[in-house]
């Protein structure tokens, strides 16, 4: 008899992860839901255009947004920025990353002068080949 309660009153030194795995596995879907969420950024109604898509590259594309009220947004950036600030950006990533691809990603009812001067922008920066980022119409 005594040898049982010696047994049972013995503490066990494991610690038990399957709760911590369960949290992370919980974390990780909450993760992957919420990420393309956070990725919209600026809301822009993109024209439509009947435009072949452009192939993929290894790296992602830098998007300038202008929205309609004619305000500049950067990669990665809540709050609108300038024209000389689009300049030095473009210009600073231009100097690490000389290969990339930059789009200007305008609203349908921002001003043509807007999309134009974040275009002439990111000329002044050094880019060389700039794209535009249109939806395909409805039906397509």
């Amino acid at each position: 008899m005594q040898s049982y309660r010696q047994r049972k009153r013995r503490l066990m030194s494991e610690i038990n992860v399957v709760p911590y795995i369960d949290v992370m596995l919980v974390l990780l879907v909450i993760f992957m839901i919420t990420a393309p969420l956070l990725t919209e950024g600026v809301r822009v109604e993109l024209p439509r255009a009947s435009a072949e898509p452009v192939d993929p590259r290894d790296q992602e594309p830098v998007v300038i947004t202008v929205d309609k009220e004619g305000r500049y947004y950067l990669p990665e950036r809540d709050q609108p920025s300038d024209l000389d600030a689009i300049v030095s950006y473009a210009a600073a990533l231009l100097r690490r990353r000389p290969e990339a691809d930059f789009l200007v990603r305008g609203d349908r009812e921002a001003r043509y002068d807007g999309v134009v001067q974040a275009m002439v922008a990111l000329q002044q920066a050094g880019v060389e080949k700039i794209g535009l980022i249109t939806r395909q119409p409805d039906g397509q």
